[in-house]
């Protein structure tokens, strides 16, 4: 045999070894892959979609313009205390999105222009009047929706839902599916909590503070905050850091006293992101202010050098690093001996707080799993039909040709499950009929090479010139209406959501392995076949 062809049946067994192991998951002998594999190769196989297993799709619309009321409202604080630390006396109001002050003087002006450049004045008669600008206001906005899709994001991973489907629709939606969900309330009531980062001060100097233990188990957290009711000082506040045992694992919550009144929030926040500390190599999370915000943070850190800063998510302590000295330039660290995994997650939240806005929910569409049994079912069935009745039809029409087509089928069909295997690809309803579709395509190419081969036999050519000029002669046809589907495909994946992504992918997917096994695998079988006799005549 030569070695161009045993190479390729080379190529063909090891592409079918691949697709068998990346199916495996997908097996019931293999239902929990072990820990290495989870690591080094795809585990989750092919799992179903939401219209195939049931679940839950969710609609929500940022509401972009209570962002941008959140911050007239928090730039008009930091205004008041600004113009107080200046002993300029002001009344600085903010209704809706425009903020007011009282009296017009040019020397409030000047502070007010000079320390929020963001600010767009209005009027100016007996009072400044200023609006956040139309630039500003529009980066705020797609701000709280790239923010509200990383916190929901973040809160669909933690809640623990296979393969969810999140991503935004239009300028200020975002769509959630989240297939399997079992309880749709639950989930609705997390993914709809509206995040707040906030940095306090952590109170220690309190005599409470020094009564609180140092660890309790979860699910305690009630019985502390009864214990210490009526004890608490004013203005002050118990609140939880969740630590866990590396080496145990056990989970434990250190109750921490800490101001009300937050000395930052996340809307100061520009970036969070995971770093390497030069000499330990310890990972650490890098925090980034925008400009008000570093003028804050350096305020705040100067006045604060030895006492603790608790960064608050939803009412969760997540870190609280000692202020060791002022901090200028708008940059900090959180450092805690992480690992890489903890700096990762610490930086996720940090950056999903950053700029919370409301959210309001326009669709609910709840998918009960006994629909998706039933479209398993028909697309089984269907599938079933499809593959016999093109296998037979094949194997009448082209005898022993025929079947060689057939085995380019069964090759397209392994090939594929175990390409959309190793990609965790989710399968849908469109997916299923994408598959359909390539199995019916899977046979097309030979079709073409099968009668350009009956051609070249009844021009008078021997059957191994026939094979070698049919292929030759067909490639680019073949060729050209492969790249052509697959165009097609990748307009549907580029502008297409959800269900039309999916049937996308397999057809995607089912082109190129057709080309592969029209070419290469039918190919092979024919030159296996004239390598072993010389051939009178072709069965086709």
């Amino acid at each position: 045999m030569k070695k161009k062809i045993l190479w390729r049946l080379i190529l063909i067994g090891v592409t079918l070894l691949l697709a068998f192991v990346f199916f495996l998951p997908n097996t019931p002998l293999f239902p929990h892959m072990p820990e290495w594999w989870k690591k080094t190769m795809p585990s989750r196989g092919i799992v179903l979609g939401l219209d195939l297993q049931g679940g839950l799709h969710l609609v929500f619309e940022v509401e972009g313009e209570k962002a941008v009321e959140i911050t007239t409202e928090r730039i008009a604080s930091r205004l008041r205390e600004l113009l107080a630390k200046k002993n300029l006396s002001a009344e600085v109001s903010s209704s809706g999105l425009a903020i007011s002050i009282s009296p017009s003087s040019t020397e409030i002006r000047k502070v007010v222009e000079d320390n929020y450049p963001i600010l767009a004045p209005v009027e100016t008669a007996t009072r400044l009047v200023y609006r956040i600008s139309d630039r500003e206001a529009k980066r705020i906005r797609d701000n709280a929706a790239d923010q509200a899709l990383e916190t929901i994001r973040n809160r669909i991973d933690q809640f623990g839902v296979a393969e969810p489907t999140i991503h935004r629709q239009g300028e200020n939606e975002i769509v959630v599916q989240l297939p399997g969900v079992k309880d749709p309330r639950r989930a609705i009531d997390l993914i709809g909590k509206t995040a707040q980062l906030e940095f306090k001060l952590v109170d220690d100097e309190s005599p409470i503070a020094a009564e609180l233990p140092q660890a309790i188990a979860p699910g305690e957290e009630e019985e502390l905050l009864r214990q210490f009711a009526g004890r608490i000082p004013e203005g002050t506040e118990i609140l939880f850091e969740k630590r866990v045992n590396r080496e145990t694992g056990v989970v434990r919550k250190s109750p921490i006293l800490v101001k009300k009144q937050a000395a930052l929030t996340g809307d100061l926040l520009s970036d969070a992101k995971v770093s390497l500390d030069s000499r330990f190599s310890e990972p650490y999370v890098s925090l980034s202010f925008n400009a008000a915000g570093a003028k804050l943070f350096e305020e705040v850190t100067a006045a604060n050098v030895k006492k603790r800063l608790a960064i608050v998510l939803d009412n969760t302590v997540y870190s609280a690093p000692v202020i060791q000295e002022k901090i200028a330039g708008g940059n900090a660290q959180i450092t805690g001996h992480f690992t890489m995994e903890e700096a990762k997650d610490l930086s996720i939240v940090l950056r999903a707080g950053a700029l919370p806005a409301p959210m309001k929910m326009l669709q609910n569409v709840t998918v009960g799993p006994s629909l998706g049994r039933d479209s398993i079912e028909a697309g089984k069935i269907a599938g079933i039909i499809g593959t016999i009745a093109v296998v037979a039809f094949m194997i009448f029409y082209y005898r022993l040709s025929g079947l060689i087509a057939d085995f380019a089928l069964f090759l397209n069909i392994v090939l594929l499950l175990g390409a959309m295997a190793s990609l965790n690809a989710t399968l849908t309803l469109p997916g299923i009929a994408g598959i359909i579709l390539a199995i019916g395509m899977a046979v097309d190419s030979n079709v073409l090479m099968f009668e350009r081969m009956r051609d070249e036999l009844r021009a008078g050519k021997t059957p191994r010139a026939a094979v070698d000029s049919g292929y030759h002669k067909a490639f680019w046809t073949i060729f050209d209406s492969h790249v052509t589907t697959l165009i097609t495909a990748a307009v549907l994946f580029q502008f297409g959501t959800g269900p039309i992504k999916g049937f996308a992918v397999t057809l995607s997917l089912g082109v190129a392995i057709n080309l592969f096994t029209a070419l290469v695998g039918t190919k092979s079988i024919f030159d296996v076949i004239n390598s072993k006799r010389e051939l009178k005549r072709l069965s086709i």
